[in-house]
């Protein structure tokens, strides 16, 4: 087998999440106590005790869903030092636990690094008036031609039949009634706190460079396929690049998970909560095995 290697995006969330990992597994305590020293606050009790409304907040969650992925990784390291992976992505925020795994930079890092980009983002929502919605079987070119038309932007390309467009709520509402219009009638208002990936998080984007240009990175040993270019970086400073502009720019997803298969990818494992990544991979590409490892059940059943 020769997997590749997926990071859970916000959203997946849930209260409770990797307390098992962290009672059965010495290295995944070990990333929960230290995401707590860097932190400087007990993150592990707002993860393991909520309240979920906390939990859900950008600034706790980006820092949360972070420290559970790359724990739920360690864990699987710990029991199959074997199984390597020949290439890495992560959705959105998930993108620094992909740029962890491949060795791009060292957790703490990454921790840093995504603590001042949930609360950059969070700025920028508290300072907008934006929303995001799914539209569901779609035409995709329909849907960039009325982005366009009504001053909103693309957030994903999740995978067929599933695009997420974000921008001002007004505009947002516009475009919603125009894809309905047109024939779409699966058009889904999220229940979001901003327009994510959208023009409005541009401030977000640019206030993140100084922050990237600061911390140590390299490009990882195993290839990392961005949000922004569906591809791995060629050096240091492309990676930085990605990473401001994946802010406010389109997260590619459907196409970096064809990259990693046509690549030589044969299986997907998805760490972090929930099973999202897997649920898309369904839609995508649904011959291609996949397992999700996100509890202690998880990787019990694991036969690799």
């Amino acid at each position: 087998m020769k997997p590749f290697f997926v990071f859970s995006g916000q959203g997946a969330q849930a209260v409770g999440m990797g307390k098992d990992l962290v009672e059965a597994f010495p290295a995944a305590k070990a990333r929960f106590e230290e995401a707590d020293a860097v932190l400087g606050y007990d993150q592990s009790s707002i993860i393991f005790d909520g309240p979920a409304e906390k939990l859900t907040e950008s600034r706790y969650c980006q820092p949360a869903i972070y420290t559970m992925s790359c724990a739920a990784l360690d864990a699987f390291r710990e029991k199959f030092p074997e199984v390597k992976p020949v290439a890495c992505a992560g959705l959105s925020l998930g993108e620094y636990g992909a740029l962890y795994a491949g060795g791009a930079f060292r957790f703490a890092e990454g921790l840093k690094l995504l603590a001042q980009r949930a609360e950059l983002m969070d700025r920028a929502c508290r300072s907008t008036s934006g929303g995001m919605a799914s539209v569901l079987s779609g035409d995709p070119e329909v849907i960039r031609e009325v982005c366009v038309a009504c001053g909103i932007d693309v957030a994903n390309f999740n995978s067929p039949g599933q695009i997420v467009i974000s921008g001002e709520k007004e505009k947002l509402a516009e475009a919603v009634e125009e894809l309905k219009n047109r024939g779409m009638r699966k058009v889904i208002v999220l229940n979001v706190a901003g327009a994510f990936h959208s023009r409005l998080m541009a401030p977000a984007g640019e206030a993140l460079k100084p922050v990237l240009e600061a911390t140590p990175m390299t490009v990882p040993a195993v290839p990392v396929y961005h949000n922004y270019t569906a591809a791995p970086a060629k050096d240091a400073a492309e990676l930085r690049a990605n990473l401001a502009a994946q802010v406010a720019g389109s997260v590619r997803w459907e196409e970096c998970v064809r990259a990693m298969v046509a690549a030589g990818g044969d299986a997907m494992i998805e760490f972090g909560p929930g099973n999202v990544l897997t649920g898309l991979l369904r839609r995508t590409l649904p011959d291609v095995p996949y397992f999700n490892v996100n509890s202690v059940e998880s990787l019990d059943s694991l036969a690799l």
